[in-house]
């Protein structure tokens, strides 16, 4: 939150919300419980938006700190576990649902999963809710990019009631998945994608020492930078007033770096 000066990220076992202030670099609980919170964005009003395991749900924090709940049913059933959520420049809402947190007590309350996995898209306005793709590929995070383009490489990013943000043919689809494939080389995942103004996918990598950290990927899919890390990365997104200080969520840590680009606005 640049324009607040501070960073808000989950600490998802233990049920919490937490704060780090840019000027006095203190630590501090910014909700607790919070329904063991995974993955937070900003409204394009600058508003909260968290997906919550244990509530199975997404919800928005009002300026006066009160919970609005976006989203708990889809066809009369409750979600699973939200997992990270992305809001376009129309307001709509979207985010994957995915199993596996409800599965066990360690990030949420165990419990079956009433739906497959499969990412969703609400448009908040007339609370119609649309439901994407499935699949591994639901599981994770979703960006935007800098054109609003569905980077996701699912073949369709849309709706029979709603077009999403889709683009090209047969050849842009093939390309797509090929980039997924390079996303998963060499034996690491990746997870927490975001995009600058040039295109440029970046996201958070690994599952062992050698290759912990972030990686970057240019829009042909080639792995053009990397940032090493003593752990795994799990999310990360671009922050401070510009756009331009890249903070980094790891297993036990917070991590940040200038860099010499921005991140996309409301990505």
């Amino acid at each position: 939150m640049g324009d607040a000066r501070c960073l808000l990220w989950s600490d998802i076992p233990n049920n919490r919300i937490m704060r780090w202030d840019e000027e006095t670099a203190r630590v501090s609980i910014y909700r607790k419980p919070s329904n063991n919170a995974n993955g937070n964005t900003r409204d394009r009003q600058g508003r909260l938006v968290t997906c919550e395991h244990s509530g199975r749900r997404v919800t928005r924090t009002e300026y006066d700190g009160s919970i609005t709940v976006l989203i708990d049913k889809f066809d009369g059933k409750p979600l699973n576990s939200p997992n990270d959520v992305v809001v376009k420049s129309d307001d709509s809402v979207w985010s994957p649902i995915r199993r596996p947190a409800s599965r066990a007590n360690y990030e949420g309350v165990k419990a079956n999963p009433d739906l497959p996995n499969n990412y969703y898209r609400l448009d908040v306005k007339t609370g119609k809710c649309h439901r994407g793709g499935g699949g591994h590929a639901a599981q994770r995070a979703r960006l935007l990019a800098r054109r609003e383009e569905d980077l996701s490489g699912r073949q369709r990013a849309d709706t029979p009631h709603h077009p999403g943000p889709r683009r090209g043919g047969r050849r842009h689809q093939a390309r797509q998945r090929t980039r997924l494939r390079h996303l998963r080389a060499g034996g690491a995942n990746a997870d927490g994608f975001r995009c600058d103004l040039d295109g440029n996918l970046w996201c958070g990598w690994g599952t062992g020492p050698e290759i912990n950290g972030v990686a970057v990927f240019n829009p042909e899919g080639k792995r053009i930078g990397a940032i090493s890390l003593p752990e795994r990365a799990a999310n990360l997104c671009f922050g401070g007033r510009y756009r331009n200080r890249l903070f980094m969520a790891a297993s036990h840590s917070l991590y940040s770096l200038y860099v010499n680009t921005q991140g996309v606005a409301g990505g």
